[in-house]
């Protein structure tokens, strides 16, 4: 994706992730007619819905194995974490300019809400390009002329929902660690998909935070393309007939520590 796109943009993020507040606006800035910016700033309500709902899933246990792998990642992992954030966007500013102030940025703690729904109407984009935990609303996602491109982190159907990387290296399915990118339906992941992208990760010396963002930002020229394809009604859609359909949470410490013991052991057989 070389030159600036006709297609129309909205880009649907969460405002804490500079990552895509900045990166993926200024990638599609740079590439498509890009419309405004929505930030979704969640707000304790919202917090604690995603917290029963996950409670509802992984039952009492669950929610202690969950909550002990943030433990560990706020104390061992988040420092790492945090210092490739801030060298990739570094990177990624001086690749692409800042947007400038006639690309509009709304603020909203919830994407179904009305101000949200009367600043898509407004614009009128082609496609929204979401990145965001939300379950949107039909009457939002159905507003772009060519719908909502969601950019999932896993490889639907098998990795639906949520860490959809973390749970494919968790479970040996090396193959299917990657990058969705599917138009929104009423149901969770489960719209007609358009392509998949991966990269030559490390899972031994990445942890799962960056590779699931290393899916979409080293792939954005591709990602693009296939969204321009998509809204122009040239991608072919990918066939899942028959496939193991899977809805995933929120990262486990045993899952966690299972998946560091066979990736060392792993490394151990590859040195000797």
């Amino acid at each position: 994706m070389s030159e600036r796109a006709p297609t129309s943009t909205i880009l649907l993020c969460h405002a804490d992730e500079a990552l895509h507040t900045e990166a993926v606006a200024r990638f599609l800035y740079a590439r498509t007619d890009l419309r405004g910016v929505i930030r979704i700033h969640d707000s304790r309500r919202a917090f604690w819905r995603r917290v029963r709902r996950e409670w509802k899933r992984s039952g009492t246990l669950g929610m202690l194995d969950i909550l002990a792998f943030r433990v560990l990642y706020r104390l061992s992992i988040a420092k790492r974490d945090a210092a490739w954030h801030a060298r990739t966007l570094a990177a990624l500013r001086d690749r692409w300019p800042p947007l400038p102030a006639t690309v509009s940025v709304l603020d909203v703690a919830n994407p179904n809400s009305q101000e949200c729904e009367a600043f898509l109407k407004e614009r009128q984009p082609d496609a929204m390009v979401a990145l965001c935990k939300h379950i949107l609303a039909p009457r939002i996602f159905e507003i772009p002329r060519a719908g909502t491109y969601i950019l999932h982190d896993g490889i639907a159907p098998e990795y639906r929902n949520a860490h959809g990387c973390f749970w494919a290296i968790a479970n040996e399915d090396y193959d299917r660690v990657g990058l969705t990118v599917l138009r929104a339906d009423r149901g969770i992941d489960t719209g007609p998909i358009f392509g998949y992208f991966t990269y030559r990760y490390d899972a031994r010396h990445e942890s799962p935070n960056v590779i699931a963002h290393r899916v979409l930002l080293d792939n954005l020229d591709g990602v693009g393309d296939l969204i321009v394809r998509a809204a122009a009604g040239a991608a072919e859609r990918t066939a899942v007939d028959g496939r193991r359909s899977g809805i995933w949470g929120q990262p486990h410490l045993t899952s966690y520590l299972r998946m560091r013991w066979r990736l060392r052991r792993a490394d151990a057989r590859v040195r000797a």
